[in-house]
């Protein structure tokens, strides 16, 4: 029985622990870290971005939106894991979209606005008008007080 337990213990080790020791790394620092496979499927982010680019881009439309990975990414089905390559959830090509808008508003109308203002304030992103919530809340103008008036509804 002994040899049995023996038996599975070493199995379990060769198929969990031999893997993820594989996918790790040290760095310069002999730092130990996991290597993240190569993204697939990009069709707006550039196709050579760094993985620690593409998460702090990811974590930027989470922080802007107010939404989890899970609100483009989906799911997959035998690995109750997210597949980001899948283009299952629908969110993910709504994002895409956006994301093209916003390169078009940034280089053809912002690029050019009131070059005496620091470049951040000729930049729109996601949380422009997301501000952190899933759908942009309405546009309200604020008050023209050079003339005295409201906006007209």
């Amino acid at each position: 029985m002994r040899s049995y337990a023996a038996y599975v213990v070493a199995a379990t080790l060769l198929i969990v622990v031999f893997p993820l020791a594989a996918q790790t790394t040290a760095n310069s620092n002999g730092q130990l870290h996991r290597e993240r496979p190569k993204p697939t499927n990009l069709q707006v982010l550039p196709k050579d971005i760094s993985a620690k680019d593409l998460i702090a881009t990811m974590h930027g439309f989470e922080h802007a939106l107010g939404v989890e990975c899970s609100f483009c990414h989906a799911q997959n089905p035998q690995t109750h894991r997210l597949d980001f390559a899948s283009d299952a959830n629908p969110h993910k090509n709504t994002a895409r979209t956006m994301i093209r808008m916003l390169n078009q508003i940034n280089t053809k109308y912002l690029a050019t606005a009131d070059e005496d203002a620091p470049a951040d304030a000729r930049q729109a992103s996601c949380g422009t008008c997301h501000r952190g919530n899933k759908m942009p809340p309405p546009f309200v103008a604020p008050e023209h007080k050079e003339h005295g008036q409201q906006p007209a509804n």
